[in-house]
Formats: C-alpha cells, structure tokens, sequence
C-alpha cells in the first residue's frame, strides 16, 4: 500500500489578480452592453484573459481586431492597453459610439509622452516592442519622436549624443528590477535625460512582483495564473525563477498535473493583474484532489484604488 502523500504547504500571495484598471475595464465592456445592448464591440482583448474574454462574449461582447470590423452604428470599446491616436479619430471619422477603456495609469503616460514632446525633447520608450502597450504608446505621438528600448544593449546602441534632450518613459507593466537597470544605464550615458516625477509601472505590477518576493523563498515550486500574452504575468514568473525557485504560467487549473507537485512541501500561488479570483480558488481545488492542503496568505501590500468610469457610462 502506498504510504499517504504529506501535505501542502500553501502560500498565496496577497496583492494578486485583479487591478483597478482591470476592474474598470470589464465594468466599462459589462455597462456599455446593458446601456446600448448587444453586440457591443471591443477592439482587441479588453485584457488579457481568456476567461474574462469568453465570460464577456457570452454576455455579448465581440472582440476584434481593427476598426473596419466594427459595423457602422455599433458601439465599440478600446482595451485597457491603450491605443493609438489615430484609433478614436478613426472611430470619430466613422461616427462610431466609442468608449475608452484605457486603464488611467497608462493614460498617464500618454500624456508625459506629449508633454515631453511639446518640451522639444525625443521620447526613449522602454517596453517590449508588439506589446498592444507600446503600440498604443508608440501611437501618441509623430512617428520618429520617439525610440522603443528592450535591453541594456538596447541603451548601449543608441545614436544620440549626452547634449540631445532625451527624455525616458516606461510601459507600466515591467520587470521593476529589469527597469532600474535599463534606467540607470540610460543616467548613465545620457546624465540629463529627463524622466517622470513618479515610477511609471504601475503600483499593481510593483506590489505583485513584491508579493512573489516574499513567497518565493520558501517554496519549491511558485505556480502564477495568467495569460502567456499577460506582460505583468509573466514577469511574475521571472520574478520567482531569479530567486532560484521554479516557476510555471498556468491559464487554468485543468493545465495542472500531479506530477507537477512531485518532491514540493511549500507551493506558491499568485495570479496577473487580468487574473480574477475564481481562476485561483479553481487551482486551489485542483491541488486538494492529490494533496491536504494548507492556505496561507502572505500579505505584503493593501490596495483600495478604484477608477472612474467614462462620463458617459457614470450615471
């Protein structure tokens, strides 16, 4: 008879899932739908989740991937990535009903970039080139203002001299290690680059990534559920595998098999800013079918940010 399995040791990590612009941006798909009806239109994933995605097609959403896929008269929202500028004065030109989900943090930045534009300096952007993130942010501003940065070589590799007036900015959704050591190698070549008041990645991936820190040592293995298209997901999952500690992405608990949970005594669980909680209970019962399993929630930061709506859904 084989000997009972030991049990497990739970540590889920406490921020998780779910952000303010994430929250607004499903609430902005779920109240255009009751205020127009469906369909509404969505343009691109509102964010990236597969559950929250098919959730919203039953509830009659329909996503696409450009404007020209948007019926004339129908309603269509941006994704909380952000969009460029020509999007909306598309959608204006065709008189479309749009609604911007663009979560308020990356708005933000949107507007530094033309404030740095408008100061006469050239934009250095660091972000990962595809991303809907930086296209959105690419597109704020003329084409040849600003230079996309991935990497350290990246820095090294510019053209300009430390007398041009370059100012930085950053996607929200970094490494936060990463991104202090891209920043400082462009202090360090270029002393007077201006950059923001404030870090630009948002307080939803800084606490996420902080939160898998405290974990990360004591687990033999840091489970993190999101999307393989999720930048703040995967850089969780960096996260844990620089600390040392073995690190799989998981979009579903069905994904998860018992081997996996060979050998470990402590797991860790967290899950992506576009990650909702019932993805993390989900993994949590798939667990307990092989293992006895104790929860524990390591808490490392409080969050109560809420965001407005769009005027025209506040009411």
């Amino acid at each position: 008879m084989n000997a009972p399995l030991p049990p497990l040791r739970l540590l889920i990590a406490a921020p998780r899932g779910f952000c303010a612009g994430v929250d607004r941006a499903i609430e902005i798909v779920e109240r255009a739908i009751d205020r127009y009806g469906a369909p509404v239109y969505v343009r691109h994933e509102i964010v990236h989740n597969r559950f929250v995605v098919d959730s919203l097609k039953a509830k009659g959403a329909v996503f696409v991937e450009e404007l020209d896929e948007v019926p004339d008269g129908a309603p269509v929202v941006f994704s909380a990535h952000g969009v460029p500028k020509a999007v909306p004065a598309e959608a204006t030109a065709r008189g479309l009903d749009w609604l911007d989900a663009t979560c308020p943090l990356v708005s933000k930045v949107h507007r530094q970039a033309e404030r740095q534009l408008e100061a006469g300096r050239h934009i250095v952007f660091i972000g990962h080139r595809g991303h809907p993130e930086v296209i959105g942010t690419l597109g704020q501003v003329p084409e040849g203002s600003i230079t996309l940065v991935e990497t350290i070589e990246d820095v090294a590799a510019l053209p300009f001299t430390p007398d041009n007036q370059l100012a930085f900015l950053t996607q929200t959704t970094l490494s936060v290690d990463d991104t202090a050591e891209i920043v400082a190698a462009l202090r360090s070549r270029y002393p007077a680059i201006a950059g923001p008041k404030a870090e630009d990645i948002c307080y939803a991936t800084s606490n996420r990534q902080a939160a898998v820190k405290a974990i990360a040592g004591e687990c033999q293995l840091v489970l993190v559920i999101g999307a393989p298209n999720s930048s703040n997901s995967l850089r969780l999952v960096e996260v844990a595998e620089r600390l040392g500690t073995p690190s799989r992405l998981v979009q579903r608990a069905a994904e998860i098999t018992p081997d996996w949970l060979d050998g470990i005594d402590t797991l860790g669980l967290t899950a992506g800013a576009s990650a909702p909680e019932a993805l993390v209970r989900e993994v949590v019962e798939r667990i307990a079918q092989w293992r006895s399993v104790s929860e524990e929630t390591v808490v490392t930061a409080e969050e109560n940010i809420v965001f407005k709506l769009p005027r025209q859904l506040a009411s």
